[in-house]
């Protein structure tokens, strides 16, 4: 068997910067107007992109890691908003499901149902929530973020014990930026923890193609009017570190060159 090669993409340029750095022997090939940076990392063959933003850029973006440089493993990080009430910024959501927000064809099928494929939720197996808890877990009780990144500058944006919590995220083709847009969404759909404009569909373009997948999300924001983050700050101080952090501790626990 042969080596896998896992595909990174980021739903920021900034976010992706980080993960290129810790590669050896990078080469970028552009295809689709996106920039896809393979090398290796840590030994394993690594493909890194920026997404861009929404369901069918992401998804697009996705196959392509896929059909031309035949990734084994997907793995999407991000910014997200909070839904939940109890996740702050700075925290973080592992997905379990990932469900499309926007997605009606009622009243040919349910409401938020996948046409043909019958499900409304992509899901994240157990073992593998496990593993992944596991390995990253240990940014968050060590002391490992604060460190890394420095106490001001979490300090900066609220932040002074970040989370990692487990649970749904949504996607849709909507930024949240108003207490009524959170307020029907968590009406429609209680459990969803945060929300963002890919991960949904990138899920499902490797669910199609029995390609395992995890996203990971830090919350940049309340996604209401209250919300008043240095957006572009947030994401070159905080979020980029987070995924960098977090790409690296991947690599050495869930991530591992076959024998």
């Amino acid at each position: 068997m042969t080596n896998p090669t896992i595909g990174i993409m980021g739903a920021m340029p900034e976010e992706i910067d980080g993960v290129i750095s810790l590669m050896d022997k990078p080469k970028r090939t552009v295809i689709g107007m996106r920039a896809y940076t393979s090398g290796t990392i840590n030994g394993i063959n690594t493909v890194v992109v920026f997404s861009r933003w929404g369901k069918v850029a992401a998804s697009a973006t996705a196959a392509t890691l896929i059909h031309i440089f035949n990734i084994t493993e997907l793995i999407f990080t991000g910014v997200a908003g909070a839904i939940d009430s109890t996740l702050k910024i700075g925290d973080v959501v592992l997905a379990k499901r990932l469900i499309q927000h926007d997605l009606d064809a009622r009243p040919l099928m349910g409401r938020f149902e996948i046409p043909l494929l019958g499900m409304t939720y992509l899901e994240v197996p157990e073992e593998t929530i496990g593993i992944l808890k596991e390995t990253i877990a240990p940014l968050f009780t060590n002391g490992i973020l604060q460190e890394s990144i420095g106490e001001n500058v979490l300090a900066e944006f609220g932040i002074n014990t970040p989370n990692l919590h487990i649970g749904d995220i949504a996607s849709g083709d909507q930024f949240f930026a108003a207490e009524a847009q959170k307020k029907q969404l968590n009406a429609a759909l209680p459990t969803v923890l945060c929300v963002e404009m890919e991960g949904a569909a990138v899920a499902q373009v490797c669910y199609e193609h029995s390609i395992p997948f995890t996203v990971i999300r830090t919350i940049s924001d309340t996604a209401d009017e209250k919300s008043h983050v240095d957006f572009p700050r947030f994401i070159s101080k905080v979020s980029s570190q987070y995924s960098l952090l977090i790409v690296q501790h991947l690599y050495r626990g869930h991530i591992q060159p076959l024998s």
